[in-house]
């Protein structure tokens, strides 16, 4: 009964010198990465975000994994992580197959039920992000688009010289 509450002084303590020096190897190779490491841009930095704070949680309470193995898995993630960001920004095919495309889902106030379907969002989910905007129509909306993090992200209707609609499969590239 006694190993649910506590097991030993040296299984604390081996807890607090591991967990302050992992944190502090973590904050230091996090800070020679740079700031895209832990940004939530897509599906590919959220899982190396969610490996990481694995990794570090396995470090400090298994007493399998040494300091210098956890130190090992951390910066490899990191690494990695930062291999494939420098890539995709520079390797167009690299880029498509991490991040994926932005996907319009409506276009010029029409729906487009080929893009929801392979989306898998929902006409309700498209007319929420619409009223979220402050718009009352889907009309008012020149599109919805599926952002590669998830979000959607809706173009009002306006006059600008440069549209950001540019490198979104539309209508006419389905």
């Amino acid at each position: 009964m006694d190993m649910v509450f506590f097991s030993s002084w040296e299984s604390l303590a081996r807890t607090l010198v591991v967990g302050v020096l992992a944190y502090a190897v973590l904050v230091a190779f996090l800070r020679i990465s740079g700031n895209r490491t832990l940004s939530k841009m897509n599906a590919f930095d959220l899982i190396v975000t969610v490996a990481l704070g694995s990794t570090l949680a396995t470090v400090l309470l298994s007493k399998n994994v040494a300091l210098a193995e956890g130190t090992l898995a951390l910066g490899l993630l990191i690494s990695l992580q930062f291999i494939i960001t420098w890539l995709s920004v520079r390797v167009g095919w690299v880029k498509r197959v991490v991040t994926g495309e932005p996907l319009m889902l409506l276009y010029d106030g029409e729906l487009l039920l080929a893009s929801l379907h392979k989306a898998r969002v929902t006409q309700d989910e498209v007319r929420s992000a619409v009223r979220s905007s402050g718009l009352l129509s889907l009309e008012a909306a020149q599109a919805v688009v599926l952002e590669t993090d998830g979000s959607l992200s809706v173009v009002k209707r306006g006059g600008e010289s440069e549209s950001s609609l540019t490198g979104v499969r539309g209508p006419k590239s389905q």
